[in-house]
């Protein structure tokens, strides 16, 4: 069994005592203080979340946005200079190898930020499927991953950095600087709220996470970003999305573009062979569903499955996404969600479960 890797903040996560496990390969804070608490200082005040496993590629030439469109679900072509978007990268079933994000940087350069379970089949894959003039390079040990989200995330990042950051709109990113130091900063927002991901060198990681916990942020782990993606409806790679699955029934329609032709577009874009969608569904109480768990209708019929689960903190509830066949998809249909030692009744919703985040909002009305 492969050693587990540790991020450049792995020592300070001890050192607060943080309660570590093991996720997509590394190990990981979970939580600090508990879950809850956590998940509440990012709603309200700001959270900081160590999310230096994930991957970072470089890919440079004059070949590479030609490559990326054919590699990727969205529109590479519109994106401007500055701006992120959310991606599939499938394969030729249609499946989701990894969900990303990419960072056009200029014309011929754009980053790709790659979750940590999946990055050496990614990079084999991309390797695999670009020109030969075109660079793909994993700068993911050269680069540290933290980000600072919640409502007071803005005043913190202002007191830190050195370049005004009140135009940076939703997913967008600038270069910044910090202690004289080149970082990237962005707005991208897994957890629903108004915040930010900060690109910086590793040996800058434990200085900037300590600058931002004596500016009022607060440790935060997976546990907890775990019930604010879910609150907010977005998927978890391996839960919602796998090679396996047609990435047309996950319902991320912002992601899959219908004008050009991408590896797997043929079955994504094809209504006709998507047989269930991904629905929220909003649970009466709060006990929670597990991924694996199955889903029926009233009269016991199996109509789908769990992909994940947990009690929303925010909603007072537990909710759940799962993969519903489609005749039992429209919001407001009851489902019964059923596991191995209960039996949970359920109401399709639309998502996100929480509406009041903050994310899209503008940073002036933060600062």
């Amino acid at each position: 069994m492969p050693e587990l890797k540790k991020t450049c903040l792995y020592t300070l996560h001890e050192s607060l005592g943080a309660k570590i496990a093991e996720f997509g390969g590394w190990l990981m804070p979970i939580q600090y203080a508990g879950i809850i608490s956590e998940h509440e200082a990012c709603r309200r005040e700001a959270a900081l979340f160590d999310t230096d496993h994930m991957g970072e590629f470089m890919i440079r030439g004059k070949n590479a946005l030609t490559d990326l469109e054919a590699l990727l679900s969205c529109d590479v072509h519109t994106m401007a200079g500055g701006q992120c978007r959310y991606a599939l990268l499938c394969n030729e079933q249609g499946g989701v190898i990894d969900d990303l994000l990419i960072y056009r940087r200029d014309e011929s350069e754009f980053m790709l930020v790659v979750n940590a379970g999946t990055r050496a089949e990614d990079l084999d894959w991309i390797g695999g499927h670009i020109s030969e003039d075109t660079i793909l390079e994993d700068v993911s040990l050269k680069t540290a991953k933290i980000d600072l989200q919640g409502p007071l995330a803005p005043e913190i990042i202002v007191k830190l950095l050195e370049k005004p950051i009140a135009n940076l709109r939703f997913y967008h990113f600038m270069e910044n600087r910090y202690r004289d130091r080149d970082l990237i900063l962005s707005r991208t927002g897994y957890t629903g709220e108004i915040g930010f991901e900060v690109y910086l060198e590793p040996d800058l990681a434990e200085i900037f996470w300590q600058d931002c916990v004596r500016s009022g942020a607060q440790p935060a782990g997976l546990g907890a970003r775990d019930t604010l993606r879910l609150e907010m409806g977005m998927p978890l790679y391996g839960h919602e999305l796998d090679a396996r699955r047609n990435a047309g029934e996950s319902g991320f329609e912002r992601a899959i573009s219908r004008h050009k032709k991408f590896i797997g577009s043929a079955v994504v874009t094809d209504t006709e062979q998507r047989t269930s969608r991904l629905c929220g569904i909003r649970i009466n109480g709060r006990r929670a569903a597990r991924q694996g768990d199955l889903i029926v209708d009233n009269s016991g019929n199996t109509v789908g499955v769990v992909t994940s689960g947990s009690f929303a903190p925010s909603i007072g509830c537990a909710v759940a996404l799962g993969y519903v066949n489609l005749n039992y998809t429209p919001p407001g249909t009851e489902l019964i969600l059923r596991g191995a030692r209960c039996e949970l009744k359920g109401e399709v919703v639309e998502m996100p479960f929480y509406k009041q985040a903050t994310g899209r909002r503008k940073l002036t009305d933060f600062l």
